[in-house]
């Protein structure tokens, strides 16, 4: 064995072939290289479709995707005035302005602001306030939140200008217009906007039309690097207020070529993956919008995946291959018979990321389409992807092994790295790792040491480098001196056929510290507390039986799908 293959970790041996041993050049220094690189090669491929729930639909090839995203871009420097380095946020569903708008941004060499598009006036002025921006995307439908949210008084100093996008915006004109009247005259879903703007439509010609004077393209990146800030991504919001990681150039086009090297042929260029998370969210945004992209396959979005019946549509439009998603969304589509009943029938793989798979989920899944549904975990600071399951020695129950250039450690409470098998919490090194927190230096000093991320989550790692994701330090409870974790319970709740979903918490107790308490959503009524404490009995040590059991309609969750475990802890009795 040479000197080379000495130094390469233990789970290098389960890459697939071709995986290269140390990082290559990446195929950009730039986002906003990618659409021109990605016209040329792909043209008139299609490589952004949405499908409505009524099944309207609108797409655009990577030539149009270059063409907008450049009309956009001189829009934000020449009519606008923008200066390099100015924060551009997007607060709109998926749909075919958000890759115009990002790929815009990156172009006129500016940092896109990822908010989400349900927010409350009071969660959007929190995000204003501390991004500043000097530009707000948002979709005509929740035009009158935003307006709201500038109200407030930490935001009084703002005065963005305001983009106004649709529903169906880029869609063939009748389309557009169909959907638009129905919005705004049968469901009165559009507000009148109380604050100035522009429609997007607009904003195009605007740019459009400086963009035939010849403006130097060049020079709106000129002097930028790839460690410049690409991109606010902001987390936290489910555990206090939210905190943006600054992700940069070199951060997302490194993760990117991490995925697309580790996964290999299993991405190819006609795949069409459906993109039913939110563009807003680093899942999404990283490994569909751009890795989906810059592989050359198309993307087909989602607006509102709520209720689960609006994908059906999507899945008899288009030859669905590739689905990323959260435990959430497959459980979800298991329940749906018209998904049950015919399968996407090109189906080849599917991803989970953002929560923990539950083995029930992930076995039921590949039994109904009779194809893999494999994990991998990354969070939005790691830009955000860290581990996947090859897909040829896929671990059931683990999250796979550390991507290419990607260094993971285990470390028990000592500090120490843990021997195989023990849980620790889970510290990464690469080059996917955020710079640090927007203008939060106590919390970037907590996160990062060294060039090391401190990610919150317990862990373990075994001889052969596979990653088996415990819980979230903070979500452990304490009984009678036990550590136990909620995702341990919940999926053995799931194992029972009567649970369709659940959520375990904990709660103070006077005997044992805390308690374990459950919240189940019934597949139907009859199920019993004591039943499902005697099935647990059979998987579970007594201290982490669910002391109390609560069953409900159903659970909170966040627009990703993730159910929120604060919510249900901040429940009153």
């Amino acid at each position: 064995m040479g000197a080379a293959e000495d130094l390469q970790p233990a789970w290098a041996k389960f890459y697939p072939s071709g995986v290269p041993a140390s990082a290559e050049p990446p195929r950009y220094r730039l986002l906003g290289e990618a659409p021109a690189d990605l016209a040329a090669r792909r043209g008139a491929a299609r490589a952004f479709l949405t499908v409505l729930p009524n099944g309207l639909s609108g797409s655009l090839s990577f030539s149009d995707v270059d063409r907008l995203s450049t009309d956009f871009a001189v829009y934000l420097r020449e009519e606008l005035r923008l200066r390099q380095g100015a924060r551009v946020a997007l607060q709109i569903p998926n749909g075919l302005a958000y890759p115009v708008v990002a790929f815009g941004v990156f172009k006129a060499g500016c940092a896109l602001v990822n908010v989400n598009p349900l927010y409350t006036p009071h969660e959007m002025a929190h995000v204003f306030a501390d991004s500043a921006p000097d530009v707000v995307v948002v979709i005509d439908m929740f035009a009158d939140k935003l307006a709201a949210a500038l109200r407030r008084p930490e935001c009084v100093h703002l005065s963005p200008h305001v983009v106004l996008t649709q529903a169906a915006s880029l869609f063939p004109a009748v389309k557009r217009m169909l959907v638009g009247a129905a919005q705004k005259h049968l469901r009165k879903e559009i507000p009148a906007p109380k604050i100035p703007c522009v429609a997007f439509a607009e904003a195009l010609a605007l740019g459009r039309r400086r963009a035939r004077l010849g403006p130097n393209l060049r020079a709106y990146v000129a002097g930028l690097a790839p460690g410049s800030i690409a991109c606010l991504q902001y987390t936290g919001g489910t555990t206090g207020l939210a905190k943006a990681a600054m992700l940069s150039h070199s951060n997302l086009i490194s993760n990117v070529s991490q995925f697309l090297a580790f996964v290999g042929s299993a991405i190819r260029e006609d795949d069409h993956v459906l993109t039913a998370l939110p563009l807003y969210h680093s899942f999404a945004f990283t490994v569909n919008m751009l890795g989906f992209y810059f592989r050359g396959a198309a993307n087909v979005l989602i607006p509102s995946p709520r209720p689960l019946g609006n994908l059906r549509k999507a899945f008899a439009k288009t030859p669905i291959s590739f689905i990323t998603g959260v435990n959430t969304l497959y459980n979800g589509l298991l329940h749906e018979r018209w998904f049950v009943d015919a399968p996407p029938a090109r189906l080849r793989l599917s991803v989970a990321g953002g929560m923990a798979l539950q083995d029930a989920v992930a076995r039921r899944w590949e039994r109904v389409t009779q194809t893999p549904l494999i994990e991998g975990y990354g969070l939005s600071e790691a830009s955000p992807v860290l581990t996947f399951n090859p897909t040829l020695r896929v671990k059931p129950g683990t999250v796979g092994v550390p991507l290419p250039w990607t260094e993971l450690r285990i470390l028990g409470e000592d500090g120490r790295e843990a021997a195989p098998g023990a849980p620790g919490e889970l510290v990464a090194r690469g080059p996917q790792i955020m710079a640090g927190y927007w203008r939060q230096p106590e919390e970037t000093a907590l996160a990062l040491h060294d060039g090391w991320l401190r990610t919150g989550d317990v862990a373990t790692m075994d001889e052969d480098g596979y990653v088996t994701l415990v819980d979230r330090r903070k979500d452990m409870i304490l009984v009678s001196g036990f550590n136990v974790y909620p995702s341990e319970i919940e999926a053995a709740l799931c194992e029972h056929s009567g649970v369709r979903e659940c959520a375990v918490v904990g709660v103070s107790d006077e005997t044992t510290g805390e308690a374990v308490k459950a919240f189940v959503r019934r597949e139907e009524g009859g199920l019993e507390a004591e039943t499902l404490r005697a099935f647990c009995r059979t998987r579970l040590a007594s201290y982490k039986i669910p002391k109390e059991i609560v069953f409900c309609d159903d659970l909170p969750k966040s627009n990703v799908g993730k159910i929120l475990r604060r919510a249900l802890r901040d429940r009153p009795e």
